[in-house]
């Protein structure tokens, strides 16, 4: 039987199909959805995915949210709802540990991401705080804010809408930021190494983080360990300029790599009980 044959009767061999969705891919300029590779192949989704995930084990697509791309094609931004799910425990335990530097009456500085609306939650948590104002360009972020209103001031910076982050850039936020003198500002990114600080995959965002610490007489980076040893496009920060980096599943050797540099880090590792500290 022909390869045309096997593709009509829907029995192609899994070997034969997966070279099949290399060849599409390496022909596309950028995503290929899971939707149409199942199309293409007359198979489903579900065959399409676990082919993708043998095929990304072995290096010859890169699997990403909604299909997959070339090797070697740079890291795309993900969107919120995707990154949200990933290091839950990490990311809630960094809030609290973030939170708890926060106290009554300072004006707040919130970033973008998924770690930082964890921050914004573990506010929110926190009913002894009163008469905090906390300025985001954070959609999600000011609405999970809301339920803390009248104790808090949510302020939003204006912008331009960044739909996979639900963010706000420029030019608007420019405009509302040189205003203000916050106490703290609380910053994500993609990546923390010791030789560009913290880093993103998004230029304007990074843009926008910049503006954002700008602020503050204090930057603490809440970021979750798997964002440590990496390096994006974007510098937002170098390590000279972050007070804190509040942390959680992180390589310790990183860690420590990231403190002999004279970062303060914060552990807040909920899973693992001996290992909170700071240094």
């Amino acid at each position: 039987m022909s390869d045309d044959d096997l593709f009509l009767a829907g029995t192609m061999p899994a070997p034969l199909r997966q070279d099949r969705i290399v060849a599409i891919v390496d022909g596309a300029p950028g995503l290929v959805r899971t939707a149409a590779l199942a199309a293409a192949l007359g198979t489903s989704e579900v065959t399409v995915r676990q082919d993708l995930a043998v095929l990304d084990r072995e290096a010859r697509v890169r699997r990403v949210h909604g299909g997959a791309v070339r090797p070697g094609v740079g890291s795309p931004e993900r969107p919120f709802e995707e990154t949200a799910v990933e290091h839950r425990a990490a990311k809630a335990a960094i809030g609290r540990a973030a939170a708890a530097l926060v106290r009554s009456g300072e004006c707040v500085v919130l970033d973008v991401g998924t770690t930082p609306a964890a921050v914004a939650e573990a506010l929110v948590a926190r009913e002894d705080l009163v008469d905090v104002t906390v300025v985001t360009n954070s959609l999600t972020t000011a609405l999970a804010l809301e339920r803390a209103v009248p104790r808090f001031t949510v302020v939003v910076t204006g912008g331009t809408l960044r739909p996979l982050q639900h963010s706000l850039v420029a030019p608007f936020n420019g405009t509302v930021l040189p205003m203000i003198a916050a106490d703290v500002v609380f910053l994500g990114g993609t990546g923390v190494d010791v030789e560009h600080g913290l880093t993103n995959v998004n230029l304007p965002e990074t843009e926008a983080k910049r503006m954002l610490a700008a602020t503050a007489r204090r930057t603490v980076v809440v970021v979750d360990g798997s964002k440590f040893g990496r390096a994006h496009i974007g510098v937002v920060r170098g390590l000279d300029d972050i007070d804190v980096i509040v942390t959680a599943e992180a390589p310790s050797d990183l860690v420590e790599h990231v403190r002999a540099a004279g970062v303060q880090v914060v552990v807040a590792d909920d899973t693992a009980p001996g290992r909170n500290h700071s240094a």
